[in-house]
């Protein structure tokens, strides 16, 4: 899919408005969270996992147990 998207103003901030076949493709639905990553060619949208921060949680919990040993693992 190739449309390009307008940028409205909300508020101080700014949007844009997705169609629903690019909704359907992202496998995302109007509430739903999208995640953002910034890549060489520009941003890369995903529907947000719905256990990433679980996930993430416990390899803040790991890494913060097991910080000397990833130091040493860094050098």
């Amino acid at each position: 899919m190739n449309a390009p998207l307008k940028i409205t103003k909300i508020g101080n901030s700014a949007g844009i408005i997705l169609p629903k076949e690019l909704l359907a493709h992202l496998n995302a639905e109007v509430g739903g969270t999208l995640s953002v990553v910034t890549t060489p060619r520009g941003i890369e949208l995903s529907a947000e996992e719905p256990d990433f921060e679980a996930q993430m949680a416990v390899a803040r919990e790991v890494m913060a147990r097991r910080k000397r040993a990833l130091r040493e693992l860094a050098k």
